[in-house]
């Protein structure tokens, strides 16, 4: 290998970005630094694997599994041409991470393609909550298991948002209440330590969904609450239907065996009439609503009947 080939390696070992590359057959070659920090999994783990064996598991915001037909690295490979998608990608630990990327054919000196580089880049906003986590953590504000925000956190800050609803009368927003279908089973069938691995797996999965106006906390147990912005019931019901599929998607391994669940959800949109306590009623309500009708769905005002994953 020549010191040309061994610097730009290393460049690229050491970028911000997640870099792969594949072969024609998809059989990954070369993965960096930032691909093993994004994903959780090690340049060991994955190099000589293909990209559809099943680790990363791509999914697009449909929750279609995007390792079979529409991967975007083979893709690529066929047209001859670059591909950029919004994807999310499985970590190690078992949650989702909504990430860009962008693939590109490799050709060789006749032009003649000879495999597929890709780079991706974390869609969340990792920095400025860590520097909130801290934050929080400090006041006793934050769920010591799952690292979320905390019932406590919870009610101040509907509270805040429901003065602004009433000053402003247009900054619309929503709660989602959210509970693990099941869980019990997980921990009968597992134990406690595999289901305290569950609900880190669901509250990093909600948690990377959200944008940076938008805030989910521990309930207690295995129940969570994601105040979350929206216009229209149309619009609630979308963004809680994609955190469960998203949830579904998600599994943690125990002996290789892929432990995952479901959420009930209840969504309610926030009115001038609100309190925190009835608002919080509302949401937990449809979410019981969700439970009767089957579980994994979501249920909102403006859907009564639940809509079922």
């Amino acid at each position: 290998m020549t010191m040309k080939k061994i610097d730009y390696l290393r460049i690229l070992d050491n970028l911000y970005d997640g870099v792969y590359f594949v072969d024609l057959h998809r059989q990954i070659i070369f993965w960096n630094k930032s691909a093993e920090k994004i994903t959780g999994f090690t340049k060991q783990q994955v190099l000589g694997t293909h990209c559809y064996d099943g680790m990363l598991k791509h999914i697009d915001k449909n929750g279609s599994l995007l390792c079979a037909d529409t991967c975007p690295l083979a893709q690529s490979i066929k047209e001859g041409r670059e591909i950029e998608a919004e994807v999310f990608v499985h970590h190690r630990e078992g949650h989702r991470i909504p990430v860009l990327v962008h693939v590109s054919p490799i050709r060789n000196s006749l032009g003649v393609i000879t495999g597929a580089v890709e780079n991706f880049s974390d869609n969340t906003l990792h920095s400025i909550l860590l520097d909130q986590l801290e934050k929080y953590r400090n006041l006793s504000l934050i769920d010591p298991l799952t690292d979320l925000l905390n019932r406590r956190y919870l009610e101040i800050h509907l509270q805040n948002k429901l003065n602004e609803l009433k000053s402003y009368q247009r900054l619309f927003f929503g709660v989602l209440f959210i509970d693990i279908d099941f869980f019990k089973n997980v921990n009968d069938s597992f134990g406690h330590d595999v289901g305290d691995n569950v609900l880190k797996m669901v509250s990093k999965t909600l948690k990377n969904y959200l944008g940076k106006e938008e805030t989910v906390c521990r309930w207690g147990g295995e129940e969570f609450v994601a105040v979350v912005y929206c216009n229209s019931f149309d619009f609630l019901f979308a963004k809680a239907d994609m955190l469960r599929l998203l949830v579904s998607q998600s599994f943690v391994q125990v002996k290789n065996v892929d432990v995952s669940v479901t959420v009930s959800i209840g969504a309610a949109m926030a009115n001038l009439e609100d309190t925190v306590e009835s608002l919080l009623k509302r949401a937990d309500n449809l979410m019981l609503q969700s439970k009767r009708l089957g579980r994994n769905r979501v249920s909102t005002e403006e859907n009564l009947s639940g809509a079922e994953g």
